[in-house]
């Protein structure tokens, strides 16, 4: 072995032994290390959510434990708030109602907005024009929109149904305690179709092509390639759209504001209402108990979320 080969040799062994102990302190230590710049980057943004969220949640929490109604002095009380929460039915047909508008509407918003889904991707003229079209609702405000179909359910449609009299219409459907949920779940869907059909847009486009090439050739009809090859194929879509949809119509507020005003009576009152109103009633200590209930509920619908996400990230 000449001087040049030798050399060579000694060089890798020394590389090899430099890997060798980098490794091996990589090994040590379980996982890089983290520069000090990243804790800085954070330090703002954990600064501003401690004192922005987390303190007042847990003076929210700590105020729930007494008769606080707002103002004055308080006395410690330990759980009979919580208690009386238990027992209240006003808080109980506020959960009942919101669950099930919560259930009907994630309904109506996926199944809408998966059709129009499909239909924006198909083979059609006009797609990225009608895209921009029905994305218009997610733009406008909440409370603006509850307050123009307010007007259209109150008086456009009773005065339609006079014209034409057709019996049924002349009635605001608004002033009809079984039927004035129907009216939040219309407009509530209105307003979230768009944001769900941009997720299953995104989710029908990265499907390949080749493989609904492949089913025409086996001579697929329409209905078999959306059942076999679409839906299965989208499912991780479907699920995220479902939890993510639920999740914000349990807060569902400002809508219902906006047409009902929680009526009639107290039939439509959601249980963000009925928080916000106490706060403004002198039940400021109950319904933080309440609030404090409702909030490990969506906790654990969060961690029902990841689950489902990261279940299906790794099947992916």
């Amino acid at each position: 072995m000449g001087p040049a080969t030798a050399a060579t040799g000694t060089l890798l062994g020394k590389a090899g032994g430099q890997n060798d102990h980098l490794a091996g302190s990589h090994t040590r230590r379980g996982k890089p290390k983290i520069d000090r710049i990243y804790y800085l980057f954070l330090l703002p943004s954990l600064i501003l959510f401690t004192l922005a969220i987390t303190v007042p949640a847990l003076v929210g929490i700590f105020y729930s434990f007494t008769n606080f109604i707002g103002f004055g002095d308080w006395q410690l009380v330990g759980i009979t708030n919580y208690i009386a929460v238990f027992s209240d039915p006003l808080i109980l047909s506020s959960y009942l109602f919101t669950f099930g508008f919560a259930v009907v509407t994630v309904f109506v918003v996926n199944a809408i907005a998966f059709l129009l889904a499909v239909a924006l991707t198909s083979r059609i003229r006009m797609k990225a024009a009608l895209r921009a079209v029905f994305v218009i609702p997610m733009v406008i405000s909440a409370i603006v929109i509850a307050y123009v179909f307010k007007y259209l359910f109150a008086n456009s449609l009773p005065a339609l149904g006079a014209a034409t009299g057709i019996g049924w219409m002349q009635e605001s459907i608004l002033a009809n305690e079984n039927l004035a949920w129907v009216a939040i779940v219309i407009v509530t869907a209105w307003q979230s179709i768009p944001g769900a059909l941009l997720i299953y847009i995104a989710g029908l486009l990265s499907i390949p092509g080749e493989v609904y090439e492949a089913a025409d050739i086996d001579g697929a009809s329409a209905w078999t390639r959306l059942r076999s090859i679409t839906l299965p194929l989208v499912a991780g879509y479907v699920i995220i759209n479902i939890i993510l949809g639920f999740k914000g119509y349990l807060n569902a507020y400002d809508v219902i504001v906006g047409l009902t005003q929680g009526g009639p009576g107290t039939a439509t009152r959601s249980i963000a209402m009925t928080i916000f109103t106490g706060f403004t009633g002198g039940d400021y200590a109950y319904q933080m108990a309440n609030a404090t209930l409702f909030f490990i509920i969506t906790v654990l619908i969060s961690i029902i979320q990841l689950r489902i996400t990261r279940g299906k990230a790794a099947l992916s």
